[in-house]
């Protein structure tokens, strides 16, 4: 089994086998497994009750998306623009997300099981009450003003993202390693509990507790 692994975090990558892979011409049905879907452009996606295995999206462009009570497992999706993807209710396992587009996207009682984002646009994200019920990466993505809301992220692991703005609304983090990303900008820092992080950052993290506290630094005493 192929893994990506990040220090001590170790995803499992989905298992596809190029010469099993039959191309379709939409996601539609209940169930579709060994796929390949490629270049569609639509106006909006919609799957409910949908099972996804084994297979490979590319450059799947759509204004809109909706997404409930899907599973997905064994998929890779790459260079695809779901800008304002709405998922909820649904499980991704063995997911893999390279080099998309998810501005502003919205997953909602979402479980997580081995899923990598890795070069991802997530601005403006929101994870609201997700769940890491396995390793979950963030590689070189960009997640400026996301939010994570009363999400459950242990074990996570972040490397190499922009985080200004980003914020932490409650939830459960424990394990979740931030080394190797500047936490200067990051929001709601007091629930950031047993996470991991490099002694050089503690600054960039002291800086982020000033802002939350609203504390005014003055330059020179009076």
């Amino acid at each position: 089994m192929e893994m990506h692994t990040l220090r001590q975090t170790s995803v499992l990558l989905p298992g596809l086998d190029e010469e099993d892979l039959d191309e379709v011409a939409s996601l539609d049905g209940d169930r579709l497994t060994e796929f390949s879907y490629t270049g569609a452009q639509l106006r909006e996606l919609s799957l409910s009750g949908t099972t996804l295995m084994s297979g490979r999206i590319t450059e799947l462009a759509t204004q809109r998306a909706y997404l409930d009570k899907v599973t997905w497992n064994s998929v890779e999706l790459s260079g695809c623009d779901l800008s304002n993807l709405r998922v909820s209710d649904s499980k991704l396992s063995r997911v893999v997300f390279r080099n998309c587009r998810l501005l502003g996207a919205l997953l909602e009682e979402v479980t997580l099981d081995n899923v990598m984002f890795e070069r991802c646009r997530l601005d403006y994200a929101v994870f609201a009450r997700v769940r890491a019920a396995g390793p979950v990466i963030f590689s070189s993505c960009s997640l400026r003003e996301a939010s994570f809301a009363r999400a459950d992220m242990s074990g996570t692991a972040v490397d190499g993202c922009d985080l200004l703005r980003t914020e932490f609304d409650g939830g459960v983090y424990r394990g979740c390693d931030l080394r190797g990303n500047d936490l200067a900008g990051i929001r709601g820092v007091s629930v950031l509990r047993q996470v991991t992080i490099e002694r050089s950052q503690l600054l960039g993290l002291a800086q982020a507790v000033a802002a939350d506290l609203e504390v005014a630094v003055a330059d020179n005493a009076t």
